[in-house]
Order: structure tokens, then C-alpha cells, then sequence
């Protein structure tokens, strides 16, 4: 029955408690076989604890933790179908690149034949790209480097499920994006569940097929990186999950038009309850001209700040009666004038359907 299941975790009613602290409550998921998931979400809102359990590093306090289909409470982290790389790679020193990935592996019980920690070791480096480096030592490595040579001794144990925790934080802008390439690739490549935990939702959305965005111990939404963008659960997943702007206005009797702060009224393509409500609408979302246009819907302010960001422009404008707006424009997206300049009085654009409305009792 075990082997027949579909998922590699689930999470059955799991809550955790530190004494009078509780870090995660009544947690239910379920993760498909070689799905990749990120746990997103700020500092201390449980996405760690969540992976600890998984590791078997923590127990539940209540509920159930599964791998595979078997129940892994009081199951301890060395016999789980799991590994796990640290976001310090937690390497030894004075092993080389070989050695560091063959540790895993003489462990085991019943041993392993010297030939056969030869084979999986190399196959393991080549899967990571190192096979040249298994002599290397680890102070010789880049930090790229040694992030894969912490990788190669994850998998080396062919684990059923791969732990990420934080493993890109240490690392520069520009190899940062190049391991979330290799990531991807090598999760591909293997076939096993990754279960990665950060707390940068563009790390989330561009890595995993699958973001569990989690606050004060709770999920907040599961689903796939699209569905988490465009269509949020909350307004705090609207706005931890990319950038967006906030517009405080009242839902009419009729449950479909906005009335606005300045007056004016938006037709909603959500239907809520009439009261105060929060409207939210992505950067991106608004298109920036000096000329209103002559479909859906236009506010009128200044621009009050531009930063510029290569490829597009980000601007703060100002809207009389409706405060700060960002609003993310393509560098060629303005027609009259490659960028607008500060103090210019434009038009923001945008179809009303982009809006997402949600209770004022949910900010």
C-alpha cells in the first residue's frame, strides 16, 4: 500500500510547539512524486520548522508526517528516504571534493563495496558538473563549486526526497540565477521531490512548479507559481508574493463597483459584500501614458520618482485623492519619449479586471 502512493509528503493536521510557542498550525499538504515545492514566506512563519519535520530534525507535536506513504513520526532523520543540503554547505574542510561526497556512502549499513562508492560517486559529480574536480579540495572550490559539491553528496545516497534550505542565500546575484538554472535542471534530471525553503518569492516562482506560502505558522496558498501571482488568496499573499498596490475604497450594494477615495467608481470583476474593501493592482499591470486612454480605467498623477533598471523603468507617481503608486514599465512601452521624467504629469492605464479585491478585514 505504501509504495502505491502518489505523494512523497504529506502533512496530515500537523502542528508544532515550542513549549508556549506554537511554530506551525494544523498544517495539511500534500506533495506530489517529483514535484519541486518552495515554502515561501517571511522570518519565523514556519517554513523551516515544516522542513525539519520532514528531515525528521523535529517531531510533531500533533498530526502526522508521511514520506512516501509511511508514517514518519518518531522516525529518526538518518532512516529517512531524505537529505538535506544547509545553506552553509556544512562541507568537511580537510576532505577533498571526493571524499566530502563518498561520506555518506561508507556509512551505510550493509557496506558498500569500495568499486561501488567509486561508481556513485562520479556519477554524482557528473550529474553536478564537477567531474574533474574530485581531487579538488574544498578552500580550492568557488562558492558555486562547493554548492555543488554539497548537492553531489545529497544525491549521492539517492535519496526519495531532496531538502533545500536557504542553499542560494550565500551566494552572489548573478550565480545565484545560474544555480537556479542548474537546480531546476538537475530536480529534472533525477526525478525526485525537491523541497525547497526561502524567503525571496522570485527564488519560488522561478524554481518551483509548485509555492506553499505560509504566515504565523499557517498556509496561506498552495498552488502553482502562477496561480499564487495572479490570482492571490489574501491581500498577504498579494503583497509578500511581488510587488503591488494597495487602493482602500468601499464595495457598492451592488457587489461589483468600487467607490474610490477621490470619488470615482471601478467596475470590479469580483463580487464581494458590500463595505470596506482593499483593491490591489500589480505594478505591471498599469500602463503608464501621457495621454488617457480611451479604454477602462485611468488615474491622473505626477511622477514623483524613476529608477531605472536597465531593460524597464519602475516610477512612483502620485494621484491626487488616492496617494503612491509603482508602477513596473518597459523602457519602450511610451511611445513619445524612450523614459518619463520626474514631475511630468501622466495617465495610469489599466484594465479593471487586473484588480483583485479583498475585505478591508483581511489587510
Amino acid at each position: 500500500m505504501a509504495s502505491a502512493s502518489t505523494n512523497d509528503i504529506e502533512f496530515r493536521s500537523v502542528t508544532k510547539n515550542y513549549g508556549v510557542v506554537t511554530a506551525v498550525t494544523d498544517i495539511n499538504l500534500t506533495v506530489p512524486k517529483g514535484a519541486f515545492l518552495a515554502l515561501l514566506g517571511p522570518s519565523g512563519c514556519g517554513k523551516t520548522t515544516c522542513l525539519r519535520m520532514i528531515g525528521g530534525f523535529e517531531q510533531p507535536s500533533e498530526g502526522t508526517v508521511l514520506i512516501d506513504g509511511r508514517e514518519m513520526n518518531g522516525v529518526p532523520a538518518y532512516r529517512r528516504p531524505v537529505n538535506m543540503v544547509f545553506q552553509h554547505y556544512a562541507l568537511f574542510p580537510h576532505f577533498n571534493v571526493e571524499q566530502n561526497v563518498a561520506y555518506g556512502l561508507k556509512q551505510m549499513r550493509p557496506k558498500i563495496t569500495p568499486h561501488e562508492i567509486d561508481r556513485r560517486v562520479a556519477e554524482a559529480l557528473e550529474m553536478v558538473r564537477l567531474g574533474g574536480f574530485a581531487k579538488r579540495h574544498i578552500h580550492e572550490m568557488s562558492g558555486g563549486q562547493q554548492q555543488r559539491v554539497a548537492l553531489a553528496r545529497a544525491i549521492v545516497n539517492r535519496p526519495s526526497v531532496l531538502l533545500l534550505d536557504e542553499p542560494l542565500a550565500a551566494l552572489d546575484k548573478k550565480l545565484r540565477s545560474a544555480m537556479q538554472i542548474e537546480l531546476q535542471t538537475l530536480q529534472r534530471e533525477l526525478g525526485i521531490t525537491f523541497v525547497l525553503v526561502t524567503h525571496d518569492q522570485e527564488e519560488a516562482l522561478s524554481m518551483a512548479d509548485i509555492v506553499c506560502v505560509m504566515s504565523a505558522g499557517r498556509i496561506r496558498q498552495f498552488g502553482s507559481p502562477q496561480e499564487v501571482y495572479d490570482r492571490p488568496a489574501d491581500l498577504f499573499v498579494a503583497d509578500f508574493v511581488g510587488k503591488t498596490n494597495r487602493i482602500a475604497a468601499a464595495m457598492e450594494a451592488d457587489g461589483t463597483t468600487l467607490r474610490l477615495a477621490d470619488g470615482s467608481s471601478i467596475a470590479s470583476g469580483k463580487r464581494l459584500a458590500s463595505g470596506e474593501v482593499i483593491a490591489a493592482l500589480r505594478p505591471e499591470a498599469i500602463h503608464l501614458t501621457r495621454k488617457a486612454a480611451p479604454l477602462g480605467a485611468s488615474f491622473k498623477g505626477t511622477v514623483t520618482h524613476r529608477i531605472f533598471l536597465g531593460s524597464s523603468a519602475e516610477y512612483a507617481v502620485s494621484v491626487p485623492g488616492l496617494g503612491d503608486f509603482l508602477i513596473t514599465a518597459d523602457r519602450r512601452s511610451m511611445n513619445e519619449s524612450d523614459l518619463v521624467e520626474p514631475g511630468e504629469e501622466v495617465f495610469l492605464c489599466f484594465d479593471p479586471a487586473a484588480i483583485h479585491v479583498f475585505p478591508a478585514s483581511n489587510a
